[in-house]
């Protein structure tokens, strides 16, 4: 009788676990489901968000999310840069026939309340090599995205790196030190100027494929690699300091690769 009754509440558990564990993954069946549902239904209510699903890019309009793939997104935000800089940019205005009117708005003018963000998209970075840092200060990587900002933003003011390389005036663990960032200024802190670098942030954002481009923090923003969906999110940062807080500058860098002697 003892045994038979041992048994039988073995039995009772096994069943009684088995019957909670179905139940638990049935409910979050159902919460997956459901909030991807939601997500799907309410796409044009979240901002800002590039989903892990169809195309790369989108645009907030101030009322709906439209979706943008790579090529359109990169047409557009270096079209609302060229039209921001009339006669003084560097490069004519590429076509964008294809591109909603309430895009170009939205990248050109920016939110009606705020300068921006406007524009997300999804890049979860690659392998690339590593490389070392050249006599100017910067990387192969880092020399190409430098040149290609200048080649269609006339005017910049850029810093961040430094012949030789820094070695001190940066947080611990900067991609300053290894020749990986730059720092392009927009001062002084003010609307106009807000808006100058948003326009840039949402053209390197739009190119990130195209120069490796891991980081982007500007405005209390930060867009990168590790979270590559989740778009523009609220970077912290001493609410007193502007510079921390990347009031007054667009702080860009590159992938950074795994350096081979890491290892030795």
């Amino acid at each position: 009788m003892t045994h038979r009754s041992t048994g039988s509440a073995v039995v009772h558990r096994r069943w009684h676990g088995l019957i909670l564990s179905v139940a638990i993954l049935a409910v979050l069946a159902t919460i997956g489901v459901l909030g991807t549902r939601w997500v799907v239904e309410n796409q044009d209510r979240i901002f800002p968000v590039s989903a892990p699903w169809g195309p790369e890019c989108s645009v907030w309009t101030g009322e709906e999310q439209i979706k943008l793939d790579r090529d359109q997104a990169q047409r557009a935000s270096t079209a609302a840069a060229v039209i921001n800089q009339g006669d003084s940019a560097p490069v004519e205005q590429p076509d964008v026939d294809d591109i909603p009117d309430e895009v170009m708005d939205a990248l050109v003018n920016g939110p009606e309340d705020d300068a921006g963000p406007s524009m997300s998209c999804r890049y979860s970075g690659e392998d690339v090599e590593f490389e070392e840092e050249l006599p100017s200060g910067m990387t192969p990587r880092n020399e190409a995205m430098k040149a290609g900002i200048e080649a269609h933003f006339a005017d910049t003011s850029i810093g961040g790196y430094v012949p030789g390389g820094y070695d001190s005036g940066h947080g611990e663990g900067s991609a300053h030190y290894e020749g990986r960032a730059l720092d392009i200024f927009y001062r002084p802190v003010n609307e106009d100027n807000r808006r100058e670098g948003w326009l840039l942030a949402h053209w390197l954002i739009a190119h990130a494929p195209e120069y490796k481009i891991d980081v982007i923090i500007f405005d209390d923003k930060i867009w990168s690699t590790r979270y590559p969906s989740m778009g523009w999110r609220h970077y912290d940062a001493d609410p007193d300091n502007e510079i921390l807080r990347h009031l007054d500058h667009v702080h860009v860098d590159v992938l950074r690769g795994t350096d081979p002697s890491a290892g030795a």
